[in-house]
């Protein structure tokens, strides 16, 4: 069994039984007492980010995490609906299991992570690439000297229904880049 000695940024772990990916860890000797292990992580099941400090050595039970690619199909009732890319398998996830799921398009791919347990596997998050390519669909045209600054920006409707802000020189009908993340226009395609 590992010991808080084996901690890297990144790895997995079971913090309470729920698969956690630690995002940072700091090894401390304070002046007096044991040596111990400020760690700062994201619970895989609820997305919740938190904080705890162990002792050092103590146990941790690391766990196997796959990311395997999807495509998606469509939403229904049930959730949105991906295939495997390599396995043609098929699985629904709850809207709240994707992230800026408004962001998608038919066919789209994406990655998922699954939890790789003993008797079972169990799909933790999906993951948009970086930055998708939409076109917009509706927007208001720019007016020139509508603006007093250089950034200015307006609202612009996607072709999956997703509403972000644009530049004002974004015309309907072109495609532009999304960084999915920050749900950003980042560049025309």
């Amino acid at each position: 069994m590992a010991t808080t000695a084996d901690f890297k940024n990144g790895a997995f772990f079971l913090f309470n039984n729920h698969p956690c990916q630690l995002i940072y860890f700091q090894h401390v000797k304070p002046g007096k007492g044991n040596t111990i292990v400020r760690t700062k992580f994201k619970d895989l099941t609820n997305g919740k980010l938190l904080e705890y400090t162990y002792g050092a050595g103590e146990r941790i039970d690391f766990i196997t995490v796959e990311r395997r690619p999807y495509q998606y199909l469509y939403k229904d009732d049930m959730g949105y609906n991906f295939m495997h890319s390599e396995t043609f398998e098929q699985i629904s996830l709850q809207e709240h299991m994707v992230p800026n799921a408004d962001l998608m398009k038919e066919g789209q791919g994406v990655e998922m992570m699954f939890y790789v347990g003993k008797d079972e596997e169990t799909c933790l998050s999906c993951e948009l690439p970086t930055a998708v390519v939409l076109e917009v669909t509706y927007t208001e045209p720019a007016v020139k000297g509508d603006t007093a600054s250089t950034n200015a920006l307006k609202e612009a409707v996607l072709e999956t229904g997703a509403k972000i802000m644009v530049p004002l020189f974004i015309n309907q009908g072109e495609k532009i880049k999304v960084k999915t993340e920050t749900r950003s226009y980042s560049e025309r395609a």
